[in-house]
């Protein structure tokens, strides 16, 4: 299976939300769906460069730019510039361009659904897209799930970084937290591994604040 073709699988939820987000205001916006198209094709062609995302954006920027000159009618340069605005409103935060690709596939589906299958636009419910999370919050989630974290409990934990009195500790391999440690951070090595208290937990059950007791 090609990278490609795994991205094209399925969608997150948080990917799910952002093509009906862009979907809508496109549509709302009276966009012509075979402007979208066009940033598509050009996507797809390029989605195998290391810096395809920047590219793909920097191309809806050059269609606004440029609008009067190469669009077939006045509209032409609104439908750019309503493109552009919710693929960079909705999309920067997504980075992976073979996803970016995967959702305004489903984007063009779904605009045709919403001009073409009857749904006044006034009675498309407003999704609102929220922020893709990094791999790194899914493991973080993951570990807080399995783990039942107590004020006073008592962790191991990684020296990663020593900046003044400002020690990074890593817990469980993922959480990683900075404290102020101005009695320990003067003793302590990056790398080393200790012992440390929780403090405080925030209102999801996670680590907000530990101290070293080594």
């Amino acid at each position: 299976m090609t990278m490609l073709e795994s991205s094209l699988e399925s969608l997150t939820d948080a990917e799910w939300d952002i093509a009906h987000a862009i979907a809508q205001t496109l549509v709302k916006e009276d966009t012509d769906i075979n402007e979208l198209g066009k940033a598509v094709a050009y996507l797809r062609t390029i989605v195998d460069k290391p810096d395809a995302t920047s590219r793909f954006f920097k191309y809806l920027k050059t269609l606004v730019s440029n609008g009067r000159v190469i669009g077939h009618s006045g509209k032409t340069s609104n439908y750019y510039r309503s493109i552009e605005k919710a693929c960079s409103d909705s999309l920067k935060s997504v980075g992976n361009a073979y996803t970016i690709l995967q959702i305004l596939g489903w984007v063009s589906r779904l605009m045709r659904y919403y001009k073409d299958a009857g749904v006044p636009i006034g009675e498309i419910p407003i999704f609102t897209a929220s922020p893709v999370e990094s791999s790194r919050q899914v493991e973080i989630a993951k570990v807080v799930q399995s783990q039942d974290f107590q004020v006073d409990q008592i962790l191991e934990a990684k020296v990663t970084k020593i900046n003044g009195n400002k020690v990074t500790y890593e817990i469980l391999g993922t959480i990683k937290l900075t404290e102020k440690e101005p009695k320990k951070a003067s003793v302590l090595k990056e790398g080393q591994t200790v012992k440390v208290k929780i403090v405080s937990l925030k209102e999801d059950g996670s680590i907000k604040s530990v101290k070293c007791v080594d």
